[in-house]
């Protein structure tokens, strides 16, 4: 794995700004702003990713091709935070739908045959007692998320 990947914060904001073809003073706006948020030195200095600087660089497009103002790239980029935060739940519930439908299959599977071999009188049969036990599952499909 490469440890400077496009997350990892190794520019100093000069660099950011000339690779971003922004003014250092327009990174800090943005940064005072929440629109990107740089990594930081132990003194504090702003380290900026090559991810965030593609992330300038798109705040620098909306704004000069679309005519958005920076409120409006700000809430523009929280809905694309959200949605893949979404996107992410999302594919968990569906790993637990699947997991939890596989494991039905085998329960059903596992009750047939003993429902065969209690027919055949192959099981005794106790009172009150179930072919297979119910497993109770916490799993959340849906939760809703609270903004801060």
């Amino acid at each position: 794995m490469d440890p400077f990947g496009d997350d990892t914060p190794v520019y100093v904001i000069s660099v950011a700004a000339q690779l971003s073809g922004l003014h250092p003073q327009t990174l800090r706006t943005y940064d005072r702003l929440g629109l990107v948020s740089p990594g930081r030195t132990a003194g504090r200095g702003r380290r900026y990713s090559m991810r965030d600087i593609v992330q300038l660089r798109e705040i620098q497009r909306l704004s000069q091709e679309e005519g958005i103002n920076l409120s409006g790239i700000k809430h523009i980029l929280e809905l694309q935070r959200d949605n893949i935060h979404l996107r992410e739940e999302l594919a968990k519930a569906h790993a637990a739908i699947d997991d939890l439908a596989n494991e039905l299959e085998s329960t059903r599977a596992v009750a047939a045959r003993l429902a065969q071999q209690r027919r055949r009188g192959d099981v005794a049969e106790s009172p009150g007692t179930d072919l297979v036990p119910i497993r109770h599952t916490g799993v959340v499909i849906w939760h809703e998320r609270h903004s801060d």
